[in-house]
């Protein structure tokens, strides 16, 4: 028979509280993709990086705060943690990819289309992951419109959000595009969710197996939370991404100002040069040099 499914048993917390920590994986990971613009490649590989666990670890964290909010009636609820972990696996490393692509690209439009593919990819597999980390009395269905939707809505943000990252100028334009992602990433889970069924099984008692809700909430928030609050403390403490300067664009156009600079002064200096062999040319006589002592 079909279970009754309800994924708000809380009411607007869960919903609320996975779109700030949406939001904040975004904004962290935003601002360290932008930093990495501004380093060296040496040190760049290492923004990306924050920039992808960021990303991944607020999506993840976003997804389960959401599902503490799913429910099947009279049927108890349970999570396998190896799948669990392996989906949060999965979403930083898919998220890593796009980001470097775009990190080491720019933002061209075959960086972007192939970042923002590997990246949506990984969030909708990182959510359909989780999903089958479930463990319950019953067979759980999808709607394949509402798959596909979601999929496209996850592609579109990641590519977004990548967008966004190389291009927002500013700390608080790169708030508001975190707000933005947070929307999308969330809109995106709650669209997969619509399409979501159970189909119960024989009896609704007994243990399926795998942790309860309560028994994985804690290693879930420890871990990631603990992971974005260093995260933040190192956005927080790099005075380039407080203030939001310099902009990626401003250190290219002074890179540019420099070398100009540099070519202006190297041709000031060859002038004299050009003006002996001139002389030299009209057959005007060297001004003599004075003898020096061997």
């Amino acid at each position: 028979m079909q279970g009754t499914v309800d994924g708000f048993s809380y009411g607007l917390v869960t919903p609320v509280v996975a779109y700030l920590m949406a939001c904040l994986g975004g904004a962290l990971g935003l601002r360290c993709t932008t930093r990495s613009l501004l380093v060296a490649n040496t040190w760049r590989a290492g923004w990306l990086a924050l920039g992808s666990a960021a990303i991944g670890s607020g999506i993840w964290t976003m997804h389960f705060i959401a599902m503490m909010g799913f429910s099947v009636e009279r049927v108890p609820i349970h999570y396998d943690m190896a799948t669990t972990f392996a989906s949060l696996g999965v979403a930083i490393v898919m998220v890593g990819v796009g980001v470097f692509i775009v990190g080491y690209r720019g933002a061209t439009g075959p960086a972007l289309f192939t970042g923002g593919t590997i990246t949506g990819l990984g969030v909708a597999t990182m959510h359909y992951l989780g999903m089958a980390g479930m463990r319950l009395h019953g067979t759980i269905q999808y709607n394949i419109v509402t798959v596909v939707a979601s999929v496209v809505i996850a592609m579109v943000a990641a590519t977004l959000a990548l967008w966004a990252a190389v291009q927002v100028r500013g700390i608080l334009w790169s708030l508001g595009a975190s707000l933005v992602m947070g929307l999308a990433v969330s809109g995106m889970h709650y669209m997969a969710m619509t399409g979501v069924s159970v189909h119960v099984q024989g009896s609704v008692t007994g243990n399926p197996g795998g942790d309860t809700a309560a028994g994985i909430i804690a290693p879930m928030m420890i871990g990631p939370l603990c992971f974005l609050l260093l995260a933040g403390v190192v956005v927080m403490f790099d005075p380039l991404m407080v203030m939001g300067r310099p902009d990626w664009r401003d250190a290219q156009e002074a890179a540019d100002n420099r070398s100009d600079a540099a070519a202006v002064h190297a041709t000031h200096r060859s002038r004299p040069i050009q003006g002996r062999r001139v002389r030299r040319s009209l057959g005007r006589p060297e001004p003599r040099r004075a003898p020096q002592d061997w």
